[in-house]
């Protein structure tokens, strides 16, 4: 929604959490979310998410 700031969460990176915490808790969606203001944060988890990937067998 334009104009509503969500405490907590690095500008830019609401949406990231609105669309995680319908998913799990609000601190866990806001601790992800969160983890992805740097270009470095992003990339860490992009290698998290592949490596679960590979583990789950996709």
């Amino acid at each position: 929604m334009p104009g509503k700031r969500t405490r907590g969460i690095t500008p830019g990176r609401v949406n990231v959490y609105e669309r995680l915490k319908t998913r799990m808790s609000k601190r866990k969606a806001a601790r992800i979310a969160n983890a992805g203001k740097t270009a470095a944060g992003r990339s860490r988890m992009a290698k998290r998410a592949a490596r679960t990937r590979a583990r789950r067998g996709r």
